[in-house]
């Protein structure tokens, strides 16, 4: 059924590209052109990125990994391992998996490990000690476990308690810290496959690779199937660099002197951005953007561990898969934009010219994704209907091509479903960034009640949304004017 759904596929587009007479397309030469430009630009830089990724993969990770071993083999003191998980509304089934594999890398830790639980209801704290008296006796004996039953404040909060609980251990320049969501679980192995990065006095925190488990067939678990595989692609490519974009709030492990220095702690208990409109702008979400910037601002760099992998647990949030996905990107593009201006700011110099651009790459992206459609649908309107089925064949072309590069790296042949959301990501991910950027003064928790949004008076809250809605309208206003000049409608 999949090969006749990749027969189907590539018939429409050879149907496609054959039913359309080329003598009439003169007319759209201006769309054309601009889709090219549009095309070389966006599609020049994934073939940067995968180059990257392929020399990363095949040759750099593997160098430097056989290095950092060969230095942590002659440390003579194995590092302690923290664990700090943060639970909340998680059901029994997922929790307990995550916790079972959670014990089994800490016991697993040359050094001894401790398991920081951070938890708001009752019954995740029993649930969670019953687990642990459940080891061996001899995989506990290296093992601490804390749980901390707190209010339910916030990730942020329970993040800070935790890290503070941490630091009252006086954790050590070559211990570590691995942040795990209570709906993750990590291998086994995972202190002996991470404590060798930190032998490089200049890496600071690795994130790693991701796999995810939905009960549940359907466009959801394909959707994320082919976010995790985009994901190891950009994250291979930064690896090169050094410098990942994001610092997976999933899992990561980081330098327990750092993550436990009390600066890295205030930021990711009350981290903030000064908007020139919307005034003080509070992160509710995205720690793990927080814990990245401070990073990154401190001058540290940050490595990306494509042979270690956690597996998420996911569950999709909405009735539908287009209300799930929207939901879900406007939380993490949210998290990204609010940090985007201020990574911008510390400059090339300070954080490499490639992690930078690709900074900068993440809001010019938005526009340029844009342009391209919304240029294809003026000239279908106004001058030729026929460049419409010329769109939609270069569209399924190199959507197909691209996924194709994307299964040579995971190693399996994807669903016919993935160039169709991939499309759907790329469009509909820019509109939601778009509407984001103009409102970064909202955000909200995808399991939690509480959302947050700056409003000190009514009419000053009445003023910023007008504002908002205003500028937003007047940017797409802008991109308009700019299609239809070049696409030589006007």
């Amino acid at each position: 059924m999949t090969l006749f759904g990749h027969i189907a596929y590539l018939s429409v587009i050879v149907l496609l590209l054959t039913s359309i007479p080329l003598h009439q397309m003169g007319e759209a030469r201006g769309a054309l052109l601009v889709i090219g430009a549009i095309g070389i630009w966006r599609h020049g830089w994934a073939a940067v990125n995968y180059s990257r990724a392929a020399y990363f993969l095949k040759v750099a990770h593997p160098r430097r990994r056989r290095t950092l071993e060969a230095a942590f083999a002659r440390e003579p003191v194995p590092p302690h391992a923290f664990f700090m998980v943060t639970s909340y509304k998680i059901d029994p089934a997922v929790t307990a998996p995550v916790y079972q594999s959670i014990f089994r890398a800490a016991a697993a830790a040359p050094g001894g490990a401790t398991v920081v639980a951070s938890v708001v209801e009752t019954a995740d704290n029993r649930l969670i000690r019953r687990l642990f008296e459940q080891m061996p006796p001899p995989a506990r004996a290296g093992v601490t476990l804390i749980v901390d039953q707190i209010p339910g404040s916030g990730k942020r909060d329970a993040i800070a308690r935790s890290l503070e609980l941490i630091r009252a251990r006086s954790p050590s320049r070559r211990d570590i810290i691995a942040f795990v969501d209570g709906d993750s679980s990590v291998p086994e192995d995972l202190v002996a496959r991470t404590a060798p990065v930190f032998c490089d006095p200049r890496i600071g925190a690795c994130t790693t690779d991701e796999a995810v488990e939905i009960a549940q067939p359907g466009l959801f678990r394909d959707w994320f199937d082919l976010r995790f595989a985009q994901r190891h692609i950009m994250m291979s490519s930064m690896g090169l660099s050094k410098r990942v974009l994001t610092l997976t709030g999933r899992m990561s492990v980081f330098r327990a002197d750092l993550a436990s220095d009390q600066s890295f702690i205030d930021m990711v208990r009350a981290d903030s951005i000064r908007h020139w409109r919307l005034g003080e702008v509070r992160f509710l979400t995205g720690d793990d953007k927080s814990t990245w910037f401070w990073l990154l601002k401190n001058g540290y760099q940050m490595a990306y561990l494509p042979d270690v992998s956690s597996v998420s647990m996911e569950s999709q949030p909405r009735k539908s898969f287009v209300a799930s996905a929207v939901v879900l990107m406007t939380r993490w593009y949210g998290n990204m934009l609010r940090t985007n201006g201020r990574s911008l700011v510390l400059g090339p110099k300070r954080i490499g010219f490639f992690t930078w651009w690709s900074v900068l790459d993440q809001r010019t992206s938005i526009w340029t994704t844009l342009a391209g459609p919304t240029g294809i649908l003026l000239t279908a309107l106004l001058i030729e209907p026929l460049v419409l089925p010329a769109y939609i064949a270069w569209v399924m072309g190199t959507r197909y091509f691209y996924c194709a590069l994307l299964s040579l790296v995971r190693g399996r042949l994807f669903p016919i479903s993935y160039p169709f959301l991939l499309y759907f990501g790329q469009i509909v991910g820019a509109l939601v960034k778009s509407y984001v950027l103009f409102r970064l003064d909202i955000q909200k928790w995808t399991r939690q009640s509480g959302s947050g949004r700056l409003a000190p008076a009514n009419g000053l809250s009445r003023f910023r949304s007008a504002s908002s809605v205003y500028l937003h309208a007047l940017t797409f206003g802008w991109l308009l004017v700019g299609v239809m000049y070049l696409t030589q409608i006007v």
